[in-house]
């Protein structure tokens, strides 16, 4: 038998906490003394509190947390309980860190507004290339829709060329439309350079493709295509300063593609005509 004190240091929770817990019949003390109003506790009630402690961690009400304990679920019951909460805790981390990510992303682009040189952008003649691509579509045109979908076309591309003996003979490129259905979607075009001739390579799902010349405003980003952002915008307000507007979707071509994404080196490659 344990005073509460005692309890609540084997339990690491607050005896303030015990008290509540007591008050609302959630965990009651094993024996009161009438005399002193002391409480106490035995060692098997530190299953229930542990129980009390993992279900209002994971954001269970201590109500519901009431309501669970009392049906006297089954130790495996709690545990895919527990899992699925885990996993709705992870989700929602997930999309946490990816809205800091595109908050972040905001903020580099408002610090390098105006940063951009002149010299920093190229006006070209981009010569007609063939492509091999698989194609998707993605819900929008921002990084947070763009990658899910380009990711894993890219992860299917390689394995099936390979297998159907056609390699690439340049950079990849990767390329976009918009949706025919419209509402703000987007077809992504995952794609390498190669010198097969168009057409569809057997049923793998990949076809060659000659994407045609275009008079383009090119610029450099160095780094994620997460952080292409503050890139694409400068971009953007160079094209309308010197007289131009876009016609287009800009094309990605992956100059370097090291595992660190970080250091990934892509030309961005915006179609323009003058304005």
């Amino acid at each position: 038998m344990f005073t509460i004190g005692d309890f609540a240091r084997y339990g690491q929770v607050s005896a303030r906490m015990l008290r509540h817990y007591d008050a609302i019949g959630l965990l009651r003390p094993d024996r009161t003394d009438p005399a002193t109003g002391y409480r106490f506790y035995t060692a098997a009630q530190l299953a229930r509190l542990n129980r009390v402690i993992a279900l209002k961690d994971l954001g269970f009400t201590l109500q519901q947390v009431r309501a669970v304990l009392d049906e006297r679920v089954s130790t495996e019951e709690l545990r895919g309980m527990l899992r699925l909460r885990r996993a709705e805790l992870e989700e929602a981390m997930a999309a946490t860190a990816a809205r800091l990510a595109r908050v972040e992303a905001r903020l580099r682009s408002i610090e390098s507004e105006g940063r951009m040189s002149a010299d920093d952008v190229v006006v070209r003649r981009v010569p007609a290339v063939r492509v091999a691509e698989l194609t998707g579509v993605a819900a929008g045109y921002g990084p947070e829709d763009i990658s899910p979908v380009i990711g894993p076309l890219y992860d299917r591309l390689f394995p099936l060329l390979a297998a159907a003996d056609v390699s690439p003979s340049g950079p990849g490129i990767a390329h976009y439309e918009a949706a025919p259905d419209g509402g703000g979607a987007v077809v992504v075009h995952a794609g390498v350079t190669v010198s097969a001739p168009p057409g569809p390579i057997g049923d793998t799902g990949i076809t060659v493709v000659e994407l045609p010349p275009v008079e383009a405003a090119t610029v450099v980003h160095r780094g994620s295509m997460d952080d292409v952002l503050s890139t694409a915008q400068a971009l953007a307000r160079w094209i309308d300063a010197n007289g131009y507007r876009s016609a287009g979707y800009a094309r990605e071509v992956n100059l370097e593609c090291p595992d660190d994404r970080d250091a990934w080196v892509t030309e961005l490659q915006e179609p323009i005509a003058r304005a």
